[in-house]
């Protein structure tokens, strides 16, 4: 309405400047030049306001043209049949230009919008080809955008009752929600207040399977916006099956994984755990049914086995502890200078029993930095080391473990000379309960290991060793010095 008011006000005007300015050279024009000056008020009109402010001004040109270039002037009275023919010719002419301009004025209006509109529905399909888990509330909030909506809100299904899952500008309230209807889609009038609301609903559904609607209030009632709405729809449909779809198949291959997870749990722990417990069944069992006829060299060894067993258990159970501490995010790296020496020789101590009478070779510089870890988690790192190493070395060969300074980072090196670890199974090896082909499987000590020397910023390898066998390597920073130098 205040389009059309203003086209008319400005045809009005420009009609009446146009006739005083042909008024002093009126003598000199035709009538009928008059009149084609006369249509550019009706164009300008027409333009501005549209069709009924074209007639508003072909309506002020006749007036104009009638009343100063139709004798007798300053009358509105018509004298011969010649000016009645004039003036008939030109209130058909004025209108028919009128309709004209006003249909090439709307065909422009309206390819312009729905250039627009394509443009949007172009930017909004890329949206939804995304993979985005924030899906929703963008897609709502460039519906709004790109159509001028007041409010867009999706809604979808939650534990069996209609909830408004995202929502861009003026939201939908608990009534209207509760009012909503998935086969309304034409549009509903519904009072809040004094105001008064068009909501309207467009089902979403995909493959036939509804997943949801689109609520939009007080939207434009444009025929390119009631054309694209339906295609919008359709697409974000299929986007939201999509993602749907991709939420299931994440969820299965998770619960796969777990499952595969928890038979490789179950059949790893029960496996270390079967040997100890049988042995210490064993051991005891003799102990109780026999130990007043046995030798004391035999009761000492079925002490020392008892008692191996148990380290082994303790050190499977804190293997689990650990690896929970990992899973869950609850590990912390506590720093600070450690000797690494001392790491060792504790790691030793802890494994006495295990290791019986094996050799480990301790080879490490006499100046030997201190690192700067924690030292539970190293002495766990080492201590698991040195347990695979023993578990896999021959009887009767030696360990050797080398640490060596260099750069600001010290190396740590476990060796053992039992069969190695072959090259495509390397990385492998310090994941927990993989299988391999050679018959082989790993276990927890590794990978605590690997996550422990990860926690530190470092990194942890295997490769062969110069006299055959398996070679353990981590690195750990040196401490920085004590005069408060910058750490490496």
């Amino acid at each position: 309405m205040q389009r059309r008011l203003i086209g008319s006000l400005v045809g009005v005007l420009a009609a009446v400047a146009v006739g005083a300015l042909m008024l002093p050279i009126r003598s000199h024009i035709a009538i009928a030049t008059a009149a084609l000056v006369l249509i550019i008020p009706v164009v300008a009109g027409v333009t501005v306001g549209g069709w009924v402010a074209g007639l508003v001004s072909v309506l002020s040109g006749f007036v104009v043209y009638d009343y100063a270039f139709i004798p007798p002037y300053y009358t509105l009275t018509v004298g011969s049949a010649d000016n009645w023919a004039a003036l008939v010719v030109y209130a058909v002419v004025m209108t028919v230009v009128a309709r004209l301009v006003a249909h090439l004025h709307d065909a422009e209006a309206a390819a312009t919008s729905r250039a627009e509109t394509a443009r949007h529905l172009l930017d909004l399909s890329e949206l939804l080809l995304t993979e985005s888990p924030a899906l929703g509330p963008a897609v709502v909030a460039s519906i709004r955008d790109a159509f001028d909506i007041e409010g867009v809100t999706l809604v979808q299904s939650v534990a069996g009752r209609l909830e408004a899952v995202a929502s861009a500008g003026a939201p939908i309230s608990r009534e209207q929600l509760s009012r909503l209807r998935p086969e309304a889609h034409l549009p509903v009038p519904l009072t809040t207040g004094a105001a008064q609301d068009t909501i309207q609903t467009l089902a979403l559904a995909s493959s036939g399977r509804p997943v949801g609607l689109l609520v939009l209030k007080n939207s434009p009632s444009s025929r390119a916006v009631r054309e694209a709405l339906p295609i919008l729809a359709n697409h974000l449909a299929i986007a939201l099956e999509r993602t749907a779809l991709q939420e299931r198949a994440h969820r299965a291959e998770l619960l796969e994984e777990i499952d595969r997870l928890r038979q490789a749990l179950v059949g790893a722990i029960s496996h270390d755990l079967r040997t100890p417990l049988a042995t210490i069944k064993v051991a005891s069992s003799t102990l109780a049914l026999r130990a007043g006829t046995l030798p004391a060299g035999e009761l000492a060894e079925l002490h020392d086995l008892i008692d191996q067993q148990a380290d082994r258990l303790t050190r499977l159970v804190n293997n689990l502890l650990d690896m929970t501490r990992i899973q869950t995010g609850a590990l912390e790296v506590h720093r600070r200078p450690a000797a690494l020496r001392d790491l060792i020789a504790d790691a030793l101590g802890g494994l006495a029993s295990a290791l019986g009478d094996r050799v480990v070779e301790v080879v490490a510089p006499e100046a030997l930095p201190e690192a700067d870890a924690d030292p539970l988690l190293i002495g766990q790192v080492l201590a698991n080391l040195l347990d695979n190493a023993n578990r896999h070395a021959p009887p009767g060969t030696p360990i050797t473990v080398e640490v060596a300074a260099e750069g600001g980072e010290l190396t740590v090196a476990v060796d053992d000379r039992g069969a190695g670890v072959p090259v495509e199974e390397r990385e492998a090896i310090f994941e927990t309960f993989v299988r391999f082909d050679t018959g082989g499987r790993s276990g927890l000590g590794l990978a605590i290991a690997k996550a422990f020397v990860e926690a530190h910023g470092n990194r942890i390898w295997v490769e062969e060793a110069v006299g055959g066998g398996a070679r353990f390597v981590f690195t750990l920073p040196e401490a920085p010095p004590l005069d408060g130098g910058p750490q490496p």
